[in-house]
């Protein structure tokens, strides 16, 4: 689910890949020393070693001044017993008179050994260097030289390799082929509306971010500054990887090693990046098994961590991806950090501890946890802006659509992913939706369960298409909710899909529009013009998805082919999909744009939809906001590095 300020805010420039200069031929040119110089250095190196004793050789007085300084600024003086720590560790024992001067001198007469030993084991290498033939020299200066070059080599060829782990368990990568030939043939459908968005941005937009289908061309938004990272390509991996459209994985994989550079200067979206990318990278390699996908995720996650260098540990909402450095979006609450990007991360970050044996990132999202833990929070609600300056609430806007939905989303992924033993984001979520039920959750007067924004003490019955994703969460966190109350929370979810339907049933294209009202005799129906828009967003056919898996009731897969049959009749254009401006209008204008959250998402849910049990099965996989699976880490008594045992 992407937030949903930064779609209308995206900036539309075509990015250009500027890769830094190597510094290797400064490198190479500093090496080109004449003989004659070599000659010079040992010599003044001689001459320096000589005066140097002289000057280095310490006299007693100078010794003990010294000695004295060191003890009066490292070991605590204290009276009794005649005991301190040094801040080595050490313990040191004071005042034992005649002994210490005795000790003094010993540790002077070493001290001259020593410096005399050095001094003429240089002498005798200088000598040594004298004796030696020109082509002598030059083949030490040639060794030297080739030494440099293999140091500069081993520092450009990367980082080391990551530690071995033990591969969670992959089960139902592939296959889950429906038994009924209608649905097998509704599955088929899926796969071809795939491979025609993928064909399309394989022939219009490669390596773009993303694509104009209408233009042809490649399209990138603000949330990835001006650069060309493919996010199509990454976001797509593992859905083509789950359909079995293994050419097109491939061509993506290629260029994933051959053209996937997160070394560029742009300023990246946080949250984007990490749902997309990372996330997108470690679904790939926990398919397929490729490192590659492990290497580039692990790089990137490197320099998502500067992000993270603010006051409290909030991290900036961007990030500039070669110098560092981070900030807010200007629009967002005075400069607040936003619930649901920062909330975002603790999947995607846990696994990456997991794979690389780096505490930082576990350390980085048990860390927001915490702060976020000992906050108030009125009426139990989560405000949607939190400044990471001063570690206090902005503007109290709760939503669980955009700026808040994936928060919620990843307490209880949290406790799923971690095989059920992360109990206290379990708590935590059990505890947030209490109160959004209680303050947040209303009926319309049609009968229509909906999830209404609260807003400076005021609920607004208003629910926005990113929020129809809640059904499935609540489906998804029933088994295992406390007080015995399962059964209530996979009847919410039905409610909440049964609306969610309605939004699109009452529209001309019979797709859902971007936020919808329930006052004033409107109810599920769009008011305002800006808010009418479709952009192939995949919220509703996930909890669709989810309904399906957890109650097998038809209705959901109908709902689902009906969206289908919409998207591929109103968005489908020669040259990929489109959103549309107005799902009222029956004559539709394009926004010209083929989301990367298309492939990712609408047609993985899709394909799911309309796939068996056992393709993808929710036992071994947890997805991510961006529909990116990554498996349960079955844990058991392993301990994060950085982290608390698990309880059960």
């Amino acid at each position: 689910m992407t937030t949903p300020a930064l779609l209308p805010l995206s900036g539309r420039r075509i990015p250009t890949l500027s890769p830094g200069a190597s510094s290797f031929p400064h490198h190479r040119a500093t090496l080109r020393l004449s003989e004659k110089f070599i000659l010079l250095l040992i010599l003044s190196a001689f001459i320096t070693l000589c005066f140097g004793a002289f000057f280095f050789l310490p006299d007693n007085s100078k010794h003990k001044r010294f000695d004295l300084g060191l003890e009066d600024v490292l070991i605590p003086h204290i009276d009794s017993p005649k005991e301190g720590k040094h801040a080595s560790g050490q313990v040191v024992i004071h005042g034992q008179g005649a002994h210490d001067e005795h000790r003094h001198r010993e540790e002077e007469e070493s001290l001259r050994d020593k410096i005399r030993a050095d001094h003429e084991r240089a002498l005798q290498e200088a000598k040594e260097k004298l004796r030696k033939s020109r082509e002598d020299l030059q083949a030490e200066i040639q060794t030297e030289k080739n030494k440099v070059i293999e140091d500069l080599k081993k520092k450009d060829a990367g980082p080391k390799p990551l530690p071995p782990v033990p591969m969670p368990k992959v089960v139902g990568v592939n296959d889950g082929e429906p038994l009924e030939p209608d649905v097998k043939e509704k599955r088929d459908k899926i796969r071809e509306m795939t491979k025609h968005a993928w064909d399309s941005y394989r022939q219009y937009g490669w390596g773009h971010n993303e694509l104009k289908p209408l233009a042809k061309k490649g399209h990138s938004t603000n949330i990835f500054g001006n650069s060309q990272l493919g996010a199509t390509i990454v976001d797509a991996l593992d859905t083509l990887y789950i359909m079995g459209l293994h050419d097109e994985f491939k061509d993506g994989q290629e260029w994933v090693e051959q053209n996937l550079d997160f070394g560029v200067n742009a300023e990246v979206s946080v949250f984007e990046v990490n749902i997309r990318f990372i996330g997108g990278l470690l679904a790939a390699y926990y398919l397929s098994g490729q490192e590659v996908f492990k290497m580039k995720a692990v790089q990137l996650a490197e320099k998502l961590l500067p992000a993270f260098n603010t006051p409290t540990g909030i991290p900036w909402a961007m990030v500039n991806l070669k110098s560092g450095v981070g900030r807010n979006w200007g629009w967002a609450s005075a400069g607040s950090s936003i619930l649901a990007e920062f909330g975002t991360l603790h999947m995607e970050f846990v696994h990456l501890t997991y794979l690389t044996g780096n505490p930082a990132y576990y350390q980085k999202v048990m860390h927001i946890r915490k702060l976020l833990a000992k906050m108030d929070r009125p009426n139990g609600l989560y405000p949607n802006y939190l400044n990471p300056r001063t570690g206090r609430w902005g503007q109290h806007h709760t939503s669980v659509g955009g700026l808040g939905d994936s928060f919620y989303e990843y307490l209880l992924k949290a406790w799923l992913m971690s095989d059920k033993t992360d109990t206290e984001a379990r708590k935590t979520y059990d505890d947030a939706i209490e109160a959004i039920e209680r303050h947040l959750v209303r009926k319309s007067n049609g009968g229509l369960t909906f999830i209404g924004e609260w807003k400076n003490g005021h609920l607004e019955r208003k629910m926005g298409h990113l929020a129809c994703f809640a059904g499935g969460m609540f489906a998804l966190g029933a088994d295992g909710s406390p007080d015995d109350k399962a059964g209530h929370y996979l009847q919410l979810g039905a409610e909440i899909a049964h609306t969610c339907h309605e939004s699109y049933d009452r529209t001309v294209l019979k797709l859902g529009p971007e936020a919808f009202k329930f006052d004033s005799g409107l109810e599920a129906v769009a008011v305002r013009q800006n808010e009418k828009y479709y952009i192939l967003r995949p919220e509703v056919i996930e909890t669709y998805w989810y309904m399906w898996r957890f109650t097998h009731d038809p209705k959901y897969r109908q709902w689902g082919w009906e969206a289908a049959q919409a998207i591929d009749k109103y968005c489908r254009v020669s040259g990929g999909f489109s959103g549309v401006k107005d799902v009222y209008s029956s004559n539709p204008t394009y926004d010209d744009v083929q989301q990367s959250f298309f492939l990712a998402e609408t047609l993985k849910y899709l394909y799911l939809l309309f796939s068996s049990d056992d393709l993808m099965p929710l036992e071994n996989w947890v997805f991510n906001t961006e529909a990116h699976p990554l498996p349960v880490l079955h844990l058991g008594n392993i301990t994060l590095p950085g982290s608390e045992p698990a309880q059960r």
